[in-house]
């Protein structure tokens, strides 16, 4: 019996296959094509890296530098480790205060964030109701939404609310500012676990509540850790928000208030060492915990996909 060949091969004398711009579409042509394509991704990465890299080894530098060093030698390396800018940062330029101040406002921020975004984007995306999708989509719109559009309204509701320059004043806005995203992206994660534990921890009799804090948040961890640094990156960057709500208190200011002043202060000290201290004092936070949650952001990020 004759088996049919589907894929007859090519016949000695026969010309390649072309395809459609009448190129010879043969596989050592394709491979050099994806040789190229890969160099070239590759090449746009590495320098993407250099671009991201190098100002902020440039700013640690700095930090370990004298000020003349600063002037004379900018892209040498420090001559020693000279660590008493970064006491001066700490003590004279109060960056001990506004970071204390920073720590407790996203510290606050984040815990009402997360709880809040994941019991409302569970219920969004577990349960149908009259309203659902126009409750989300209002979510989803207050994303688009320009914070400083907001800005002169906010202020003068939290002035007549009595909440300006306190810690819960800014906390609440944090929230309020931070939730769009968190219920957008955890929704999304929520849709992707499996209905069946849901409905068997039901069954064994566990409530609603129950199965929210004991099954389904538990499975939902690498998306919790993934939009829970993103909200960490956001709010502890936060300048706009505090410098408007958080006025006529110097013992209030946040982080990124404190660099401003410490900025402007260098046009008259003429501490520059001190000032890359303090930049690099704000960005440690924030490279810790990515470089701790490096993993789990990206499972979180690749997780809906795979599933």
């Amino acid at each position: 019996m004759r088996v049919r060949n589907p894929r007859p091969t090519q016949a000695a004398g026969i010309p390649a296959q072309r395809d459609g711009r009448g190129a010879d579409a043969s596989p050592g042509r394709m491979g050099t094509e994806g040789k190229v394509l890969n160099v070239f991704s590759h090449g746009v990465l590495v320098l993407w890296a250099l671009m991201v890299t190098l100002p902020l080894l440039w700013a640690v530098m700095s930090a370990f530098k004298t000020d003349k060093e600063i002037f004379t030698s900018p892209w040498a390396p420090p001559g020693g480790l000279h660590f008493d800018a970064w006491g001066r940062a700490w003590s004279q330029a109060h960056m001990s205060e506004y970071f204390l101040n920073s720590v407790i406002v996203v510290a606050g921020s984040l815990t009402g964030t997360m709880l809040l975004g994941s019991m409302a984007a569970y219920v969004l995306a577990r349960f149908e109701f009259p309203g659902n999708r126009f409750i989300y989509f209002l979510f989803v719109a207050g994303m688009s939404f320009p914070i400083i559009l907001a800005l002169v309204p906010l202020f003068f509701v939290m002035e007549n609310m009595q909440l300006l320059n306190t810690y819960p004043g800014l906390i609440l806005v944090y929230i309020a500012y931070s939730l769009p995203f968190t219920i957008f992206f955890l929704s999304g994660f929520f849709r992707t676990l499996p209905t069946s534990v849901a409905e068997a921890a039901l069954i064994d009799g566990a409530s609603h509540a129950r199965t929210f804090f004991q099954v389904m948040l538990p499975m939902a961890k690498p998306g919790l850790i993934s939009v829970g640094i993103f909200n960490f990156l956001g709010q502890w960057n936060q300048y706009l928000l505090p410098t408007v709500l958080n006025v006529g208190d110097d013992d209030k200011k946040l982080l990124p208030q404190g660099l401003v002043a410490l900025a402007v202060s260098q046009g008259y000290k003429g501490d520059w060492s001190g000032l890359f201290a303090g930049l690099v004092m704000a960005m440690l936070p924030v490279l810790a915990a990515y470089i701790v949650f490096q993993r789990q952001v990206q499972a979180g990020l690749t997780a809906g996909a795979l599933k």
